[in-house]
C-alpha cells in the first residue's frame, strides 16, 4: 500500500543553461534548483525520479496526485495512471503530461524494486544492450563549440573516436542572430557527412517553426547526404503538413516529439500517413506506461519507435520493447563533460562502452544511484 508521496526541493550544481527560446547550451558552474519525487510503499520500498519543481507543486500533488494514490497498492499503475489522466481534464492545464510521467515513471521504479528486478526486465527483457547516438546540442556563437559547420564537422569526428556510429545534429535555432537557415543546416549536414564518411548514421532534428516549403528543400538535402533520419522541421500540431512532407521525401520522416496527446496522438500519426518512424518518450506521452502502448503499436504497423530523450526510464523502455535501433545520449558540446557525475547523484545512468552501447542496469528499479544524503543536506522545502 502506497503511504507517502513526497517532492523534495534540492539545490544541486549545474554546468549548463537554456537559452530564452528553450534550448540548452554549456554554461559556467551555477547552482540550480531541482526537485526528487519519492513515493513510499508500506514496505519501506521507495520508488524515486528526478522531477522540475514546477511540475509537481504541492496544489497538485496535494488535489491530483496524492488523492488518487495514498492507500493504493503499487502494481494497480495502469488503473492509477488512467485516474491521474481523467484527472487532467478539469486540472485546466496545471497537471501536464509531464508531471503524469514523473509519476507513472516512479511507480515503476517502486515495482521494480518490490520485485527485486529493473524495470527493463519486469517490461518483457527484449535486450540487455543498447547502441548508442549522440545526440548534439543546438548551435550557437561560442569559439570552437558549435558555431560553424566545420565545428559540427569536427565535433563529429571526435564523437565516432569515442564509439559512437550515429550522431544526430541540432542545428541553430532562436535566438541565434540569423537562424534559423535552410542553407546553414545544409552546410552544417554536408560537413558532417563529409567528416565522418558513409558508414555513420546520421540524423537531423531542425527548427521546429519551418514552412512546409523550407522543410522540402532541407529534406531533399538530407536525402542526397544519405541521412536517416528527419525530426521536427515544422509545427507538430499540423498532421496534414507532415503526411505532405513524408509522401514527397524518401528520407523517414520521424515523429512526432512534443505533439500533445500521449500515445493516442502517436495513433493519429501513424494512420495518417504522417511519419516513417514513430517516436515517443516517458517525459513526452506521459510516463513509461503509455510509452510502451507507443511502442507496440508502431511494433503493430512494421514501423520502429525511436525513444525520445536520455535517461534511465528511456533505457527501461528500449530494454523491454526492441522497438528502437538507438539510445539518445545527450544533448552533448564539445565544451560540456556530459559524463561528469553531478553531487545529487553517485553515477551517471547511462555510461557508454567502447563499442558506441550502453549497458542496462541490472539494479531493482530503475537503476538510478541518487546520494539522497547529499539531496537532504540541501533540500530547500518539501511537500
Amino acid at each position: 500500500m502506497i503511504e507517502r508521496v513526497e517532492v523534495s526541493v534540492f539545490t544541486t550544481t549545474a554546468f549548463t543553461a537554456v537559452d530564452p527560446h528553450g534550448h540548452r547550451h554549456p554554461s559556467a558552474e551555477h547552482e540550480v534548483r531541482e526537485a526528487l519525487l519519492e513515493i513510499t510503499d508500506s514496505s519501506g520500498a521507495v520508488g524515486r525520479v528526478q522531477v522540475h519543481p514546477d511540475q509537481l507543486r504541492p496544489a497538485v500533488l496535494d488535489s491530483i496526485v496524492k488523492p488518487v494514490l495514498l492507500g493504493a497498492d503499487p502494481w494497480d499503475r495502469e488503473r492509477l495512471w488512467t485516474a491521474m489522466a481523467r484527472k487532467q481534464r478539469g486540472s485546466h492545464g496545471r497537471f501536464t503530461d509531464r508531471a503524469l510521467g514523473y509519476v507513472d515513471t516512479a511507480l515503476w521504479d517502486l515495482a521494480g524494486k518490490l520485485a527485486d528486478l529493473p524495470v527493463w526486465k519486469l517490461l518483457g527483457g527484449a535486450r540487455s544492450r543498447v547502441p548508442a547516438y549522440a545526440s548534439t546540442m543546438c548551435g550557437d556563437e561560442i569559439p570552437g563549440g558549435l558555431s560553424t559547420p566545420g565545428d559540427y564537422a569536427s565535433f563529429a569526428k571526435e564523437l565516432v573516436s569515442r564509439g559512437y556510429r550515429a550522431i544526430k545534429l541540432h542545428t541553430w535555432m532562436p535566438p541565434v542572430p540569423g537562424a534559423p537557415s535552410v542553407r546553414a543546416d545544409i552546410a552544417a549536414c554536408e560537413a558532417v557527412r563529409d567528416a565522418v564518411g558513409p558508414a555513420v548514421a546520421l540524423m537531423l532534428d531542425a527548427n521546429h517553426w519551418y514552412s512546409r516549403t523550407d522543410a522540402l528543400e532541407l529534406g531533399r538535402a538530407l536525402e542526397d547526404l544519405d541521412f536517416y533520419w528527419f525530426e521536427e522541421p515544422m509545427e507538430e500540431a499540423s498532421i496534414s503538413s507532415y503526411r505532405w512532407l513524408s509522401e514527397q521525401l524518401s528520407v523517414p520522416v520521424i515523429g512526432p516529439e512534443v505533439a500533445w496527446g500521449k500515445h493516442l496522438s502517436r495513433a493519429e500519426w501513424i494512420t495518417s500517413g504522417a511519419c516513417d518512424i514513430l517516436r515517443a518518450g516517458p517525459t513526452d506521452v506521459g510516463g513509461i506506461s503509455p510509452t510502451v502502448k507507443a511502442a507496440h503499436l508502431a511494433e503493430s504497423f512494421n514501423m520502429d519507435c525511436e525513444i525520445h530523450g536520455d535517461g534511465s526510464a528511456s533505457l527501461a523502455v528500449l530494454g523491454g520493447t526492441g522497438t528502437g535501433r538507438w539510445y539518445e545520449r545527450g544533448l552533448l558540446h564539445p565544451h560540456h563533460d556530459f559524463d561528469r557525475v553531478p553531487p545529487h547523484r553517485l553515477a551517471i545512468a547511462d555510461p557508454l562502452d567502447d563499442e558506441g552501447c550502453v549497458s542496462l542496469s541490472t539494479a531493482p528499479g530503475l537503476g538510478d544511484e541518487f546520494d539522497v544524503e547529499h539531496i537532504r543536506s540541501h533540500t530547500l522545502e518539501r511537500w
